[in-house]
C-alpha cells in the first residue's frame, strides 16, 4: 500500500460497526440451489409444518449469510457429510475460548449486505467487452481537445469536446445500477477473503485447510480493492466521471473474480462451513438437553425436547419395527409431539444430534402432512388440499424409504369417507416406510395395528406420557363447557353423542335424535 493511501486511510471515516442485514429466505437459499441442486431430501411443505424457518433463525444468530446458507443447505441435505462437521461442532462446543477466537475472525462477514452464491456458483460472468480497453485513452482525448480547441480557436474542435464529454456521461449512466451493485457484491467477496486470512493465520488446527491458499485469498482482495484514495471527498467524483476509474475497476475486478472463480468457491465452501460449525457450537452450549444421535433402524428418542418451546415437556417415545398410530385429548399436545420427533429426525439427519438425553435415529428423509388449509385464491378445497398432499407423500414413497408425519388426515370430507381415504393411503405408506400419525377418527387404530402401534398421549402429574394403547376418554364435549358454551349446547351435544353411539353399535331410525335437538 502506497504511502498516500495510507494516509487517505487515516481520513476516511472507521469501519461501519457489525450489523446483521435481515435477508429473505430465498437469499438464503440460493447457496443450496445454485451449488448443490437437487441435493434435498425436504420439500416446501415439510419446511414449513416442522417450523424450520424459525428453528433456522434460532441456529442463526450472530451468523453471516455465509453460516446461514451453510446451515439451511445441510437441513435438507442427505446428512452423508455429518460425521466429519460434528467432530468438530463437539471440539467447539467444549472450549469457549477456541469459539470466541474463531468468532471474531468471522465478525467481519457479517457486514456482508449481499448474497454471493449465485455470482459464485449461478450462470458465470460475461468477459469484459473490447471497448473497455478504450476507456483510459478517453480523458486525455478529452483534455487534448480542449487544449486545441482553446489554442487554435477551431469551432470545429468544440464539437469533438462535447462528443468527448457526452461519451463519458454515457458511460456513467449505462454502468450506474450495475457497478453499485457489483460494489456490494465486490465488498461482500472482500470480507469472504478477508476472513479466509484471518482464520488461516490463527494458530489452530481447525483452520489448517485454510492456510495453503491463504496467500493467493490475500493477493486477490487485494485484486478486488479499489485505491483509498478514490474515497476522499471530492476525489471520487473527479477519477469516476473524468478518468471512468469506476467502470474500469468494475470490469477488471470482474474479470478478477471470473478468473478465480476456484479460489473463490473453495474460501466460500470452507468458511461458510466453519462458521455454521461455530453456530452449532455456541448454540449447544447454550443448550442443556441435547445428545449426539446414534445412526439405527429403530427409532428411540428418550427425554426429547422441541428446541422453539419455551417450557416444553419432555417426552420418551420409541418404535421397534413399525409406525405409529398416536391418540390423546384434545389440546394435549399430540401436534407439538409429532414436530419435536420430526425435527428432531431433521436435526439428526442433517447435524448429528438431538434435543434429548438419548436418541437413535434413521438418516432417513422426513416428509410431513400438518397444515393444509382452504385455499381461497387457488379455489382449493381443505379436503382438495388434502388430496393433493396425500398424492404428494406417496410419490415421495415410490422413491425412497422415508418417514411420514401426519396430523388429523383428512378433514375435509364426512366421517366414513375419511375414515375409508385415511386408511387406505396410511396402509400403503405405511409399506414403503415409516408412518406416525395423529387422529382423532379413534377406529383408525384397529384398522392399522398391523402396521401401526397405537400409542396415547395423556397427562400425568406434572408432565406428559407416551405409553402403548389408544384413549379412552375423550374432551371433545367437556371442552364445550370450558371454553364457555351454555349448558345447554353441551346437553344437546351429550344426548346426540350418546345416540350415535349407541346408534354405531346398533342402527336404527334417526328420527329420534332429530326430536332430542
Amino acid at each position: 500500500m502506497s504511502l498516500f493511501d495510507r494516509l487517505s486511510r487515516l481520513l476516511l471515516p472507521a469501519e461501519a460497526p457489525v450489523a446483521d442485514y435481515p435477508f429473505v429466505a430465498s437469499d438464503v437459499a440460493l447457496y443450496r440451489r445454485t451449488a448443490h441442486p437437487g441435493d434435498s431430501v425436504l420439500d416446501a411443505q415439510t419446511w414449513d409444518d416442522m417450523l424450520l424457518p424459525q428453528y433456522s433463525a434460532l441456529l442463526a444468530k450472530e451468523t453471516s449469510i455465509f453460516g446461514q446458507q451453510e446451515l439451511h443447505r445441510r437441513l435438507h441435505a442427505d446428512g452423508g457429510t455429518v460425521a466429519a462437521s460434528a467432530v468438530r461442532v463437539r471440539t467447539l462446543a467444549q472450549d469457549a475460548g477456541q469459539r470466541q477466537r474463531l468468532h471474531a475472525a468471522c465478525t467481519g462477514l457479517r457486514r456482508a449486505d449481499r448474497e454471493v452464491s449465485e455470482t459464485l456458483f449461478g450462470a458465470p460472468l460475461a468477459p469484459s467487452p473490447r471497448w473497455i480497453k478504450l476507456l483510459p485513452w478517453l480523458a486525455p482525448a478529452l483534455l487534448l481537445s480542449v487544449v486545441l480547441a482553446l489554442a487554435t480557436g477551431v469551432v470545429a474542435l468544440w464539437g469533438v469536446v462535447v462528443a468527448l464529454w457526452m461519451a463519458l456521461m454515457a458511460v456513467q449512466v449505462l454502468h450506474h445500477e450495475a457497478i453499485e451493485e457489483w460494489d456490494r457484491v465486490r465488498a461482500t467477496l472482500q470480507q469472504l477473503l478477508r476472513s479466509h486470512g484471518l482464520l488461516a493465520a490463527l494458530d489452530d488446527p481447525l483452520t489448517a485447510d485454510l492456510r495453503d491458499d491463504a496467500a493467493q485469498a490475500a493477493k486477490l482482495n487485494s485484486r478486488l480493492s479499489q485505491s483509498a484514495a478514490g474515497n476522499l471527498p471530492g476525489v471520487r467524483e473527479y477519477r469516476d466521471w473524468l478518468w471512468q476509474m469506476n467502470v474500469r475497476h468494475y470490469f477488471a475486478s470482474r474479470d478478477a473474480v471470473r478468473t478465480h472463480l476456484d479460489l473463490l468457491r473453495a474460501s466460500f465452501h470452507r468458511v461458510a462451513a466453519l462458521e455454521a460449525d461455530l453456530a452449532l457450537a455456541r448454540h449447544l452450549a447454550q443448550t442443556p438437553r441435547h445428545c449426539w444421535a446414534q445412526q439405527g433402524g429403530e427409532l428411540t428418542l428418550e427425554q426429547v425436547m422441541h428446541p422453539l418451546l419455551a417450557r416444553a415437556e419432555p417426552l420418551s417415545f420409541a418404535l421397534a419395527g413399525q409406525g405409529a398410530f398416536i391418540s390423546g385429548q384434545n389440546g394435549i399436545g399430540k401436534s407439538t409431539l409429532l414436530r419435536t420427533v420430526g425435527l428432531n429426525l431433521i436435526v439428526a439427519r442433517a447435524f448429528g444430534f438431538c434435543y434429548a438425553e438419548r436418541a437413535v435415529a434413521p438418516l432417513l428423509p422426513v416428509y410431513s402432512s400438518m397444515q393444509s388449509e382452504d385455499a381461497l385464491e387457488g379455489g382449493e378445497s381443505l379436503y382438495i388440499a388434502e388430496l393433493r398432499r396425500a398424492r404428494e407423500l406417496l410419490a415421495l414413497s415410490e422413491r425412497a424409504p422415508a418417514v411420514f408425519i401426519i396430523d388429523e388426515i383428512f378433514r375435509g370430507t364426512n366421517h366414513l369417507e375419511s375414515i375409508s381415504a385415511a386408511a387406505a393411503v396410511l396402509h400403503t405408506l405405511s409399506q414403503r416406510g415409516t408412518v406416525i400419525v395423529s387422529s382423532h377418527n379413534l377406529v383408525l387404530a384397529p384398522l392399522l395395528e398391523e402396521r401401526l402401534a397405537p400409542w396415547c398421549v395423556s397427562r400425568e402429574g406434572d408432565g406428559l406420557r407416551v405409553a402403548p394403547g389408544v384413549l379412552r376418554e375423550t374432551n371433545g364435549i367437556a371442552l364445550l363447557a370450558a371454553r364457555g358454551f351454555d349448558a345447554a349446547i353441551s346437553a344437546k351435544a351429550n344426548r346426540v353423542y350418546d345416540w350415535l353411539s349407541d346408534y354405531m353399535a346398533h342402527p336404527a331410525d334417526c328420527e329420534g335424535i332429530r326430536n332430542s335437538l
